[in-house]
């Protein structure tokens, strides 16, 4: 993997548009590619292990980040996304109760597992994905 400048990307402090920088034009290369995929597909973990989905993408943010910005910038995005999901499930099955979350809860797993994977392929694609409707807490 190339070292890039960390902690840098090209998107300005809010994550969502473009800025110049001598990283809009990065094309990283088949292993940081390779990264990026499998920080946005361990977001399946959850599947196997409670708040699995929200572990994986941070162990590769936090071992990763100082290697290649793209994998930072993409494990940070998968990190953000998963929190996001994590919040509005719990939201969705605790609205079940008033009856609202009966519909809210399987739209919340499908908008999950359709999120995942196309935020894997844009990875894989070295794309500077960014999730639609997300709500980034890690910066």
């Amino acid at each position: 993997m190339r070292s890039t400048v960390p902690h840098t990307g090209p998107y300005d402090s809010d994550f969502d548009a473009p800025v110049l920088s001598d990283l809009t034009d990065y094309e990283p290369d088949h292993e940081e590619k390779t990264t990026a995929m499998i920080a946005h597909l361990l977001g399946f973990a959850g599947l196997a292990v409670p708040f699995g989905s929200v572990i994986g993408p941070l162990v590769v943010y936090l071992v990763k980040r100082d290697e290649s910005a793209y994998v930072e910038d993409q494990a940070r995005e998968a990190l953000n996304f998963q929190i996001w999901m994590a919040i509005v499930v719990v939201a969705s099955a605790i609205l079940i109760v008033v009856g609202i979350g009966i519909l809210l809860l399987p739209l919340a797993m499908l908008a999950w597992l359709a999120g995942t994977v196309v935020g894997a392929v844009r990875a894989r694609d070295g794309e500077w994905y960014r999730y639609p409707w997300t709500v980034r807490l890690v910066k």
